[in-house]
């Protein structure tokens, strides 16, 4: 009876040492789609990018290379990455943890004869506000951008 208590009562305290999840935020995206051509897209998130002052870092023409490879018909699929590096050092001074969301990133692919442009946003309800403040800065700038790429 008594190691049965003591197990009970240590319960908590062995609860308490468990590892907390580094980020338990759940991540949002935001999506648009158009029936603009393709490749209109992709320039306009190009300018879209550049007018917000941030400078593409890679882009990713998954798409493309899956067709010279053989599969004839395979539809676009694109990923663009961009930085700002005075916003990136901002939010890594606010919290080393955001290295999760970078770089930007904006998704294009082709969908049931449309265009889908998606980006993820970054975390507003963290329990972090400075953090927060700077994702409800920063993610009307990303949909900003996706909005421009796919405005008919």
């Amino acid at each position: 009876m008594f190691n049965r208590a003591v197990i009970f009562a240590s319960l908590p305290l062995i609860a308490s040492c468990a590892n907390p999840a580094l980020h338990s935020e759940t991540v949002m995206y935001y999506q648009v789609e158009t029936g603009k051509p393709y490749d209109e897209v992709l320039a306009e998130l190009q300018v879209a990018i550049a007018e917000h002052n941030f400078r593409i870092t890679g882009h990713s023409r998954v798409g493309k290379v899956i067709r010279e490879r053989g599969a004839e018909n395979f539809p676009e699929y694109d990923t663009v990455q961009f930085c700002n590096l005075t916003l990136a050092k901002t939010v890594l001074e606010i919290t080393p943890h955001a290295i999760a969301y970078m770089p930007c990133n904006v998704v294009t692919y082709q969908f049931q004869g449309k265009t889908i442009v998606r980006t993820h946003l970054l975390p507003e309800d963290t329990d972090n506000p400075a953090l927060n403040q700077f994702a409800a800065e920063m993610n009307p700038q990303l949909k900003q951008i996706v909005d421009f790429a796919a405005e008919q």
